[in-house]
């Protein structure tokens, strides 16, 4: 052991999760090396500057500056757009993000809110909180079609789970080519996202936001959804234009929607979207299970090593020049 920290992990968790049950985690894996929980501003202050490896949501630049001995920034989300990409490039700092640790809960998460959409789950609710029993009429998840917008680690894990349900499927990704696990895979072109999205029950988003993405689902997709489809969100607020998904719901132009991530994030009290019926709201938790740290642990302890090796990072978004 020495006084320099292998790795520090940062105090500002994903809501909801330990940060200490990850910083447990990584010393199972790593017996022979410094795992560090910075508990406090000034212990980050004061441990970042040492360490090889710093992980957490994001990285202060102030924190950065002072970083001589960083190596590795590996990011706790899947997503990195709140990430200084640009500042840990000039300072030489590799990074890597969760993807494909929340893949399962996310999937499950997906597959259970279109269920409920399918089934009217959410009516039953309604009516036992008003002490109800009154029937309803309820559909069949069988023989819809489902398209999945992204084909990355969530995309793949809600394809296999859909396997059995009876369903129909169409990918969308950004090189069709390669192919892919749903029964017909297109590219982001308007053309074929509205195709796909004309022939949909039920639309999921499971794609990364960028420049191609961003407000990729507004007014004129709305208008191509049938009434009775219903959009599932799983992958960034900023991917649906909101003002106009509160326009569709509230005129009934699509059936209902599904958001884990909303635009703005968190959603204001005051927001319409929390008193429409027809939209589920969940607080950015699909990925929340008790084994989101033990897989990311995995991914970390794995690159560690390969630093010493100075071999390819799993997970990595950014190898910078050295």
């Amino acid at each position: 052991m020495t006084d320099q920290p292998d790795v520090v992990v940062l105090r500002e968790g994903t809501e909801g999760l330990s940060m200490e049950s990850y910083a447990d985690a990584l010393r199972e894996r790593l017996p022979d090396r410094t795992v560090t929980l910075a508990r406090t501003p000034k212990q980050e202050r004061d441990l970042v500057p040492e360490a090889r490896v710093v992980t957490g949501i994001t990285l202060e630049e102030e924190l950065l500056e002072r970083a001589d001995r960083l190596e590795l920034f590996a990011c706790t989300f899947a997503g990195t757009d709140h990430v200084p990409m640009d500042a840990l490039a000039e300072h030489g700092v590799a990074v890597t993000n969760a993807g494909g640790i929340h893949a399962p809960g996310i999937a499950e998460q997906a597959l259970g809110n279109m269920l409920v959409f399918a089934r009217q789950l959410h009516e039953g609710w309604r009516r036992k909180q008003r002490s109800e029993w009154r029937h309803f009429q309820s559909g069949e998840f069988t023989d819809s079609t489902v398209t999945v917008v992204g084909l990355g680690s969530i995309g793949q894990a809600l394809v296999q789970r859909l396997d059995g349900f009876e369903v129909d499927t169409i990918g969308i990704r950004y090189t069709p080519s390669k192919g892919g696990p749903t029964d017909e895979v297109l590219g982001f072109e308007a053309d074929a996202i509205h195709d796909a999205f004309s022939r949909s029950d039920y639309v999921v988003l499971a794609c990364p936001l960028n420049d191609l993405t961003r407000g990729l689902v507004g007014a004129e997709e709305f208008a191509t959804l049938p009434t009775d489809a219903v959009v599932v969100n799983t992958a960034r607020g900023g991917i649906v234009d909101t003002d106009a998904l509160v326009a569709a719901l509230r005129s009934n132009k699509i059936r209902g929607a599904a958001l884990d991530v909303t635009d703005p994030e968190p959603l204001p009290a005051d927001h319409p979207l929390w008193d429409l019926e027809n939209c589920l709201i969940t607080p950015h938790t699909g990925g929340h299970t008790p084994k989101h740290w033990d897989r990311l642990a995995d991914i970390v302890a794995e690159n560690l090593g390969r630093l010493d090796e100075g071999t390819t990072l799993e997970n990595q978004v950014l190898a910078p020049d050295r």
